[in-house]
């Protein structure tokens, strides 16, 4: 079962709170997220929830464990309400190819960093005078 408190003090980004609409009967009728936050908090929680889920036969049973309550009071007191603390991130590992691709990128900005003066290039032929010409 899952308990949400405080459903009235939900934070919206932007212009939500007038951009925003919910519509029935066929688009016949709105209501702006202001006034339907006005007139019940928990149905604000429940549908954006519901839209998160998919829609296949656990949906009807999620949505009813799913208790939502507007303010800090609820039935369940008696139990211990702990804060949902969500899990470090696992990362994956680097596929091998990108990982030697970033490999080599570090290296050669290091090199450049050192101000390395290898210049050349696989597979061109170096000038073919020696240092002792170039210094006379």
């Amino acid at each position: 079962m899952c308990v949400i408190i405080n459903a009235k003090d939900v934070c919206v980004t932007g212009r939500k709170m007038t951009d925003k609409f919910y519509r029935y009967i066929g688009h016949l009728k709105e209501r702006s997220l202001k006034d339907q936050m006005a007139k019940d908090p928990t149905e604000v929680i429940r549908k954006a929830i519901m839209r998160m889920l998919p829609r296949n036969k656990l949906r009807d049973d999620r949505d009813r464990k799913l208790r939502i309550f507007a303010g800090s009071e609820h039935p369940f007191g008696d139990r211990a309400i702990e804060p949902y603390v969500m899990p470090p991130r696992q990362v994956r590992e680097m596929r091998p190819r990108a990982r030697r691709a970033m490999i080599r990128a570090q290296k050669k900005a290091e090199e450049q960093a050192q101000g390395s003066t290898n210049n050349t290039k696989k597979g061109k032929k170096k000038d073919s005078k020696p240092e002792a010409e170039i210094s006379a």
